[in-house]
């Protein structure tokens, strides 16, 4: 398929935000309707997607699925139901969509015609699935289900009922993990099933599996795919022993039938995930990490010849993170070989933003595979769920930028730009005053180039002098975008007349892999320069910064950055540690991912490194000056409750003014609406007591 992708412009995607406005607050931010999960027809003349609101009558989030051609037009609402309808999937004829419904009091498949009638209830199990898939024949249905290893779907809520029964609540561990991000261990894995779409019989294709398929608790259904003649299913599984201090996930292949699984993966000691077959069955792509015991290393896009075994990585010269991918179709050419070539849309993260780029894959005829990238990409924002509209029409994405919320997107071929196809959030943006993000460089530690962020206020006046929030985000290997956060969203710090400065220093994702690496068994060294000289580049370069009023605020790794600061630098007026991290030595013992820790120090804290001593925030409490507020959840199983009970209690032991919220139904991070309330109320009241006296 020939596609000339053009750079995304921001006239075309900057959306209908008006500098006339006001200032956003915390109902807009809970006002944004969530548009997700686009999905082609088979005849590529519709795409049917997710839309969520938040229904503030009963403080959850309602979601059902609309559709639109791919020539744009108004969206029709194909569900109305009160309960949850998402993950759309197409059936291979077009004639009906597979969803995920809880209307019947659990989530089960159901199937909606597309040219009208009622949906009905294909699958009727007494346990919750999720992330169903057609195969290309539309004789069977894969989806998800959690389930007692060798116990049916029946057993299994016999015994959850039972458990439900009993008076004593106890929980009882042989073998980690005993908990996980944010739920306690219970001995169910997550299953691979076919349901017959005839029959509505579901069958269990891996039922002695002691792992979880898709991994936990972030995979989904493109951990799993079918064969194009649907005989086969590739899918990602978690290792079978050792979760807790193991990163490899693996790609295994199983027949339709049922028969034992096979590993394709089996000598690759990093993390293998999302197998997606080319259109013609000839080869299965997947991607893969290289290092074990280490989620931040680059994810490549590997290409496995089914015929032959060999497997080829298509990304060894882009020194980017795939995020996800999408087959093209296939031409024929007869230069520089005589062949197919195949493309594949990949997802980059890639400098602040996620970007879309056409690799082109042509075998030369001896098993050995050429790659070719086509010029342009989808550039700017943020931009992902990437699908290819059939008959060389280009594609469909979905598309969001650090002032204006997701919607979707199509680009045709040879087009000069993409333009939306939604546009639901349009009415509330054109309320608001949002700026978005500008960029900047500067030289950080080691005099190597580092980036960041800067947004302006809502109602900026460049003769006025503005107090400063500077964030820093978690992972440690993670990145701020230029995009719309659901949860620290750039728009709601700047709301009450802040300028925000966001620095991506060493750690950061999208810069190349040595940059990311220099964070690990580092976390207090070039990152805290690198963090510092940014802020001071800032306040130099834009002289409406008032850098007499600045704050820190991080969550997760940036909590950690921000209780090591509070022993290290008198700087700010304020600081806000969420989820930090306060001691280094409870935390090994309190996570539940051990590699995490292992490979950031250089193994458990036995064995000696001195890392979780000379880097611990909890060595230095005796300097803590700085005012600083503290958010913590009780459901944080990767960062225990008790570092933000530690960092609290020392603040208030050293007589510094602190304040604790603490959360007993959230996790590491702040989901449900009320609680998101409270959290940016007090946010901004801390804020405000530094920031505006």
């Amino acid at each position: 398929m020939r596609l000339l992708l053009a750079i995304l412009t921001l006239v075309a995607c900057a959306g209908p935000a008006l500098a006339a406005g006001r200032a956003m607050t915390i109902d807009d931010l809970l006002g944004v309707k969530s548009v997700s999960d686009p999905q082609v027809s088979p005849d590529g003349k519709s795409v049917v997607y997710v839309l969520s609101e938040l229904d503030r009558s009963t403080d959850k989030s309602n979601s059902d699925l609309y559709l639109i051609p791919t020539e744009g037009g108004e969206p029709k609402r194909l569900t109305t139901s009160n309960a949850s309808d998402n993950h759309p999937r197409w059936s291979p004829d077009g004639k009906s969509i597979a969803f995920v419904s809880t209307r019947g009091g659990s989530a089960q498949v159901w199937i909606l015609p597309i040219d009208g009638g009622e949906a009905r209830p294909l699958t009727k199990l007494p346990i919750d699935v999720s992330g169903p898939i057609w195969s290309p024949t539309g004789e069977h249905i894969a989806f998800a289900a959690k389930v007692f290893p060798g116990k049916t779907p029946e057993e299994t809520a016999e015994i959850d009922e039972k458990k439900g029964k009993e008076k004593s609540k106890v929980k009882i561990y042989d073998k980690l993990m005993v908990r996980h991000w944010d739920e306690w261990e219970d001995g169910k894995r997550s299953h691979l099933f076919v349901v017959d779409v005839k029959t509505g019989q579901a069958k269990d294709l891996t039922p002695k599996f002691d792992a979880n398929i898709p991994p936990a608790p972030f995979g989904g259904s493109s951990d799993y795919a079918f064969s194009p003649n649907g005989k086969e299913l590739a899918f990602t599984a978690e290792p079978l022993k050792d979760m807790a201090w193991s990163t490899n996930t693996d790609i295994w292949i199983v027949s339709t039938a049922g028969n034992e699984p096979t590993n394709l993966t089996e000598d690759s000691p990093g993390a293998d995930g999302q197998p997606a077959y080319s259109p013609d069955g000839d080869y299965l792509a997947y991607v893969s990490q290289a290092r074990a015991g280490f989620e931040a290393d680059k994810w490549a896009l590997k290409v496995r010849d089914r015929s032959t075994g060999e497997v080829s990585d298509v990304t060894d010269a882009i020194d980017r993170s795939v995020q996800s991918f999408a087959w093209g179709a296939s031409r024929e050419v007869k230069k520089p070989f005589e062949g197919t070539v195949r493309d594949i849309f990949a997802v980059f993260d890639d400098a602040g933003s996620v970007t879309i780029r056409n690799l082109s894959i042509l075998p030369d005829g001896d098993g050995h595979i050429f790659v070719g990238e086509k010029p342009g990409g989808i550039k700017g924002g943020v931009n992902n769920s990437v699908q290819v509209v059939p008959n060389n029409g280009g594609l469909v994405f979905v598309h969001g930028q650090s002032d204006a919320p997701n919607e979707i997107y199509r680009v045709k071929a040879d087009d000069a730009a993409p333009t939306a196809l939604t546009h639901h959030n349009a009415p509330l943006l054109a309320q608001l005053d949002l700026n978005r993000v500008e960029g900047f460089t500067f030289k950080g530690a080691d005099g190597d180039d580092v980036s960041g962020w800067l947004l302006k206020p809502p109602g900026f006046d460049p003769s006025k002098k503005y107090p400063v929030v500077f964030l820093i985000h978690g992972g440690p290997q993670g990145a701020w975008h230029d995009e719309w956060h659901n949860r620290w969203n750039y728009q709601m710090f700047a709301a009450p007349g802040y300028a925000v400065v966001a620095i991506n220093p060493r750690g950061s994702t999208g810069y190349g892999q040595k940059f990311t690496d220099q964070i690990s068994r580092d976390w207090t060294g070039r990152v805290f320069e690198d963090l510092n000289k940014g802020l001071d580049h800032a306040l130099k370069s834009y002289a409406f910064l008032d850098g007499s009023k600045v704050a820190a605020a991080g969550g997760s790794y940036g909590g950690f950055m921000v209780n090591w600061m509070a022993g290290h630098s008198n700087r700010f007026a304020a600081l806000i540690s969420h989820a930090g991290v306060f001691d280094l030595p409870s935390m090994y013992g309190t996570t539940e991912e051990l590699w995490f820790a292992e490979w950031e120090f250089g193994g458990p804290p036995w064995e000696g490194s001195r890392i979780y001593g000379d880097q611990s925030p909890s060595a230095f409490a005796a300097s803590f000056k700085t005012p600083t507020l503290v958010i913590h959840g009780a459901l944080d199983f990767r960062v225990s409750d008790a570092q933000g009970l530690g960092m609290f209690t020392s603040l208030q032991r050293k007589g510094v003014p602190s304040r604790y919220v603490f959360f007993p139904d959230e996790g590491h991070w702040i989901t449900r609406p009320a609680n998101r309330i409270v959290w940016w109320r007090e946010v901004h009241d801390w804020l405000a007591n530094y920031l505006k006296q």
